[in-house]
Formats: structure tokens, sequence, C-alpha cells
């Protein structure tokens, strides 16, 4: 693989493999692909990274595509073995939680804040600045995942495809990018190593709860877009063990394992 000058030193200390390509359709597409033919050129938390991705897919398939050098595509290798599949569904989650601590962290001392929007997109002031996706990855000798994140740093406001999308550059900060991957990192191997480490008890290892602290969705009046254009209306009440949404309808309690959720104003 071709590789920019590009350097993530201090990202480089929390994986045993990390590669920076100068521009690539998909981090995530190159990654399964690595480690679908050369399984042990690629150990656990190896790390896929670009600064110009060119044809990045979000959840359901959609395209996310940005300016070169505007947005930072970064793609993890896990390993899942020993985890029964239900479990599987809080990598989202987790990623989701890391990625929006890293934000705060970015963000301490301006009036924004930062919130995951369930299951897996990071909004900033309500409005997105980074998604992320999951993707199975197994061969004889690998059971993982690898997940992708796509996280706006230098577009500009006339830039962002959506007006429901920011970025660094839009609110008029600077990030040090290095700083904020070490810092998404850090968070995710060792969370989703708890998690593992319990044979996936999302409560005994502390995951679910830190999740909830930083999920914007929970105690919103939500509308949610179900797979076959059914819409279900109600309060985000709570995430259950299997890392779905629990919403409280007219009708009772309904949980969501997929869709898109739209936070009411």
């Amino acid at each position: 693989m071709d590789t920019s000058p590009l350097t993530f030193a201090q990202s480089a200390a929390y994986a045993p493999r990390l590669d920076v390509l100068e521009s690539t359709g998909s981090t995530n597409a190159d990654l399964v692909a690595a480690v679908s033919t050369e399984p042990y050129d690629w150990p656990e938390g190896s790390v896929l990274l670009t600064t110009d991705q060119r044809h990045g897919r979000g959840r359901l398939d959609r395209e996310w595509t940005t300016p070169p050098g505007s947005a930072l595509a970064v793609s993890v290798l896990v390993h899942a073995d020993g985890l029964p599949m239900e479990a599987r569904g809080w990598l989202s989650l987790i990623s989701g939680m890391a990625m929006t601590r890293a934000v705060a962290r970015v963000l301490q001392g301006t009036p924004h804040t930062a919130q995951l929007k369930w299951p897996n997109d990071v909004l900033v002031d309500g409005k997105k600045i980074c998604g992320i996706l999951a993707e199975a990855v197994r061969t004889d000798d690998v059971d993982g995942i690898v997940v992708g994140a796509g996280l706006n740093t230098t577009m500009t406001a006339e830039q962002l495809p959506v007006e429901t999308a920011t970025s660094f550059a839009a609110l008029g900060l600077d990030v040090d990018v290095d700083l904020l991957l070490s810092a998404y990192l850090f968070t995710l191997e060792e969370r989703w190593g708890a998690l593992r480490a319990t044979g996936g008890n999302p409560y005994t290892a502390g995951v679910h709860v830190e999740v909830a602290a930083v999920c914007g969705t929970l105690g919103r009046q939500v509308r949610v877009h179900l797979p076959g254009d059914a819409l279900l209306e109600g309060e985000a009440t709570g995430i259950d063990s299997f890392g779905r949404l629990e919403v409280t309808t007219a009708d009772g309690v309904v949980t969501v394992s997929a869709g898109d959720v739209v936070h009411v104003r």
C-alpha cells in the first residue's frame, strides 16, 4: 500500500500497525480486504487511515464523500472471538462513545457540546461531525470486526454536504487530529476489551452506563424511520442489554435494533 508522508506518532502508540494512505476509496473496504487475504499481517488493533477518502460509506450503504484533506477516515480491526453474536452490536456504540469523548476533549473551554446519537453518530450542538460503520471480517484464523469512523475536520461551512452536518473548522476550531485519534483508540481498545473480558455483559463491563452517559438520544422525543418505511414515534427511554434503543410509545415500549433516528425538537 502506498502511504503519504503524514505521521500519527501518538496514535501509533495504541496500534500494533498503523498505515496512513495518501488517498483511497474506503478505508473500511481496504482493511476488510487486507485482513481477509493477509490475516497474519494485520494483528488486532491495526489501523488504516486517510484524509482523502473518495468513496466512503455510511449506514444503509449511503455514500459519504468529502473534499480531499477535509476529513479523517479511520478504520480499526478488533477481534470478537468468544463473544456471542448478540453482544457484538455493542462495538458501534462503544466506538461512538469513544469518539464522543475524544471530540468532547477538543471542545473543552468552548460553548459547544458533543453527544452520541443512537447508535453511532457523534453530534456537536445537534449536528453530525462523525459517523461510524462496523463490518464483520472472518477468515479461518480471524473472527473480527472492522469499525470505521469518518470525522469532519477542516471542512468549511460551504463544503458541508447538508445543513445537519458540522466540522471543527465550521465551529472555528483547530484540532490536533493525532491527539484526538489517540484518545479515541485508547478508549475503544480499553472498553471493547472490558466487554470481551466479561463475555459480552455490558453491565458488568461498565460500557452500558458509559454509553448512556453520552447518549443525547435518551430522554428525547424521537421519530424512527424503520426498515420497510415504517415510522415509530415516542420517547427514547433506554438502551437494552443488546444495545437496542427502547422507545416508549402510546402502545408501550418498542425495542429498535436498526433505523434512522431523528431527534424531535
